[in-house]
């Protein structure tokens, strides 16, 4: 079983907002180039091709092409991949949509995502018991990490059958402590993500009432960047998209290489393949760079977005700002959103145009 380490954006801005309420921002003074980087990851389904990439040498394939070297470092803790990459230990870093807004982004580090790996199809989900009708849900007590992409799934949830989150009162849980805490009989509503999902789905009486696949494109995991060290070392970016698109097309093959890649990454996740496969089900993987172009050039982009900054900032996960729209957020074609003079958020789709028109 893929042990799931894509953790609540609260927990992490429990441990980001504090480092980041002493820090300055950044300077202006643009960084010298570089020729060597640390790109950090975690274990989530979406993310494995980055580790497999670097075991089978398609990460020295692309970084020697542009003369570089580019260290692919595991950190056991998705929260503490995050504020390594906030702190400036990484020079990029595999975050979910709303952690990087409400992590580095509000905490004033200029980021950018230059890959939108895939969206959770599935991933996530809220269950009830005893009933098969999410509008059974009001008044019940609902289990799941507060603050995190579950609370947002069910503020969403709730919303779709005109409900709202002072419909329901929260019960914190970590992912860790989920599945057991479902297994009372006292717990009657929980929302959590895979694998801890698919273990509580299989428990009596368990029913799925509204999963991520009821907002595709909503919770996106990114490939994200510093945006200094980017524009001063435009090939790192280059290289990573060549990297991550190489090795997509190879997991996605039906063949013997394929079916290998995807066993190798499962081992990497602690996995069976059969499990692993199971993840990826439930993953939407923009393995075709033309159509993660088209997504990052969508207006449903920046729909999302604002979703996510309201509920992010409703939810007090913008330290010290006065409005949500305190922090900017770029889209290409020049659209933001927000504070145009605090952009600290960018969708950059060049890199991936790149890999769409083969000029890698």
């Amino acid at each position: 079983m893929i042990v799931s380490i894509r953790k609540a954006a609260g927990v992490a801005v429990m441990a980001g907002a504090l480092l980041l309420a002493s820090c300055s921002k950044p300077s202006d003074e643009a960084p010298e180039p570089r020729h060597e980087f640390n790109i950090g990851w975690s274990i989530y389904a979406g993310w494995m091709p980055w580790p497999y990439a670097q075991q089978a040498g398609i990460v020295k394939k692309w970084a020697d092409k542009y003369g570089i070297k580019i260290n692919i470092v595991q950190v056991n803790d998705y929260v503490e991949s995050v504020n390594q990459y906030t702190a400036g230990k990484l020079d990029g870093v595999t975050v979910a949509n709303m952690d990087a807004l409400t992590i580095p982004a509000a905490g004033g580090k200029d980021t950018s995502a230059i890959i939108v790996g895939d969206y959770s199809n599935g991933n996530d989900g809220v269950l009830l018991k005893g009933a098969d009708d999410l509008k059974a849900i009001k008044g019940r007590k609902v289990n799941l990490a507060e603050l995190s992409v579950s609370h947002y799934l069910l503020a969403r949830a709730l919303n779709s059958v005109g409900m709202t989150l002072s419909d329901v009162k929260t019960v914190n849980t970590s992912d860790a402590d989920i599945v057991g805490a479902f297994a009372s009989p006292d717990v009657t509503a929980a929302v959590a993500w895979n694998p801890q999902l698919s273990v509580m789905k299989a428990q009596k009486g368990a029913h799925e009432v509204f999963s991520s696949a009821n907002i595709p494109g909503e919770i996106l995991d990114l490939l994200v960047v510093d945006t200094k060290t980017l524009k001063a070392n435009p090939d790192l970016g280059k290289a990573l998209a060549g990297i991550w698109y190489e090795t997509v097309a190879l997991m996605q093959q039906q063949d013997a290489a394929g079916k290998a890649a995807r066993a190798a990454m499962a081992k990497l996740a602690g996995a069976t393949p059969e499990a692993f496969d199971g993840q990826l089900s439930t993953t939407y993987l923009y393995s075709d760079p033309k159509a993660a172009v088209a997504a990052t050039s969508s207006p449903d982009l920046i729909t999302t977005m604002t979703r996510v900054r309201d509920f992010s900032y409703s939810k007090g996960l913008f330290p010290g700002a006065a409005s949500a729209d305190a922090v900017g957020m770029a889209f290409p074609g020049g659209k933001t959103l927000g504070d145009a003079q605090n952009v600290t958020m960018r969708f950059d789709d060049s890199f991936m145009k790149l890999a769409a028109d083969g000029k890698l």
